[in-house]
């Protein structure tokens, strides 16, 4: 790890937290909260993998969408409430530790984006209304190669940008199948495992595992 030039993160699950739009709504939802909103966050992936392997390509907002009208049909949700989960979706909270982290990672002189499969307009919302406009020094969407992730092309947009190698990177993410989408590209990809999950078999064991990004701070 004492080549690293550039820290990529992943969005969803890893610096923002997916489930605390439902989270927000759960005196309204009920005990059934964190379920619909597993179920929420589960199928909207799906989405995402079946439309690349059909090349029926939508954006992640409409991905959202369309991942929320099943899961308020799936968990009996009125549909009054959609409206609400979006708008609660655009500023969805950061882990706790993440800000801190980020600005001593800042002063650190690396480079510091963000590679998702949001839409520039969702990810800059995000940012923003979390006060981290002054972190990152790109914000990479699927939305330039109209693919999502794990294909490489996805990986390849912070190579290309910054001129250097894979194992140059640190990447960082939550979810197991994207560590293995980097790893298995050939960034350097650290599992952010807060939850005690199980790794998936998909070729590639993580380089690094933190239970949240505090520890990503005694690696590099």
């Amino acid at each position: 790890m004492n080549n690293i030039k550039a820290i990529i993160f992943d969005a969803y699950g890893t610096l923002f937290d997916v489930n605390s739009a439902a989270e927000k709504c759960k005196d309204k939802i009920g005990d059934k909260w964190e379920g619909f909103a597993n179920y929420w966050r589960t199928t909207q992936l799906e989405y995402t993998w079946l439309r690349s392997l059909m090349n029926r390509h939508k954006d992640f907002w409409q991905i959202t969408e369309d991942s929320l009208d099943k899961s308020m049909k799936a968990f009996e949700i009125d549909i009054s409430m959609k409206n609400e989960l979006l708008d609660l979706y655009k500023i969805l909270s950061t882990f706790s530790e993440v800000p801190e982290v980020l600005k001593k990672l800042k002063d650190k002189n690396y480079k510091l984006g963000i590679l998702s499969n949001g839409t520039p307009a969702l990810l800059n919302d995000l940012v923003k209304s979390n006060n981290l406009e002054n972190i990152f020094d790109n914000i990479f969407s699927i939305e330039e190669v109209g693919i999502y992730k794990p294909d490489s092309k996805v990986y390849d947009m912070p190579i290309k940008k910054y001129k250097i190698q894979k194992d140059e990177v640190a990447f960082l993410s939550a979810n197991t199948w994207d560590v293995s989408g980097g790893g298995n590209y050939g960034y350097n990809s650290i599992w952010v495992n807060r939850n005690d999950n199980i790794f998936d078999n998909l070729d590639y064991k993580p380089t690094e595992e933190v239970k949240n990004l505090k520890q990503l701070l005694d690696i590099i």
